[in-house]
């Protein structure tokens, strides 16, 4: 069976068990106990992970951030989160604020109409699919065309309704001269 882990000494025990003691959170008590256990025991690996209910893979990977890194390895961000982008949020806002005073205007924005503008402030080609989700980020949606034109004249309309011959859709018999 594997030895239990070594843990670095980057802190004396006394100020472990201060640190210990002086975990922000559940999750920080969690990982800052794992190196305590392993550290005082020495427990294995998997004891520590039945003992604190989490798993040993956890454990082993806790031991590793605190050995290459000291206490301040176990202050890491959680695994999602947007951390590469090719513009910061506020950039996007800003683009899309421009965006938004031309289609205010009544012009037809599509996506692909969008992508060489993108490109060219990113300083770099970006997929469509980048677009899409900029889009979806910021809360922009899909649009219909207005279902009237903003100019039309109902009279006009009713008018020509009135005038135009109807067609119901099959074409009118035309007498032929030779028959009868």
């Amino acid at each position: 069976m594997r030895r239990p882990a070594r843990i670095e000494p980057w802190m004396s025990t006394e100020e472990m068990a201060m640190w210990v003691r002086g975990a922000p959170d559940k999750e920080a008590l969690k990982r800052r106990l794992a190196i305590w256990l392993t550290h005082i025991g020495p427990f294995y690996a998997h004891e520590v992970a039945t003992m604190l209910q989490v798993s040993k893979p956890a454990v082993w990977q806790w031991i590793r951030q605190y050995n290459r890194l000291g206490p301040l390895g176990l202050n890491r961000k959680g695994r999602g989160g947007r951390r590469w982008s090719y513009l910061t949020l506020d950039q996007e806002a800003e683009f899309l604020k421009s965006l938004h005073e031309r289609a205010a205007k009544g012009e037809i924005l599509t996506a692909n109409q969008i992508h060489p503008e993108l490109c060219k402030l990113a300083g770099r080609e970006v997929s469509i699919h980048y677009v899409y989700r900029l889009l979806h980020r910021h809360g922009w949606r899909k649009m219909a065309p207005r279902p009237h034109h903003v100019k039309r004249d109902k009279e006009t309309q009713e008018s020509f309704k009135k005038t135009s011959q109807k067609s119901s859709g099959k074409s009118p018999k035309k007498h032929h001269p030779t028959k009868g």
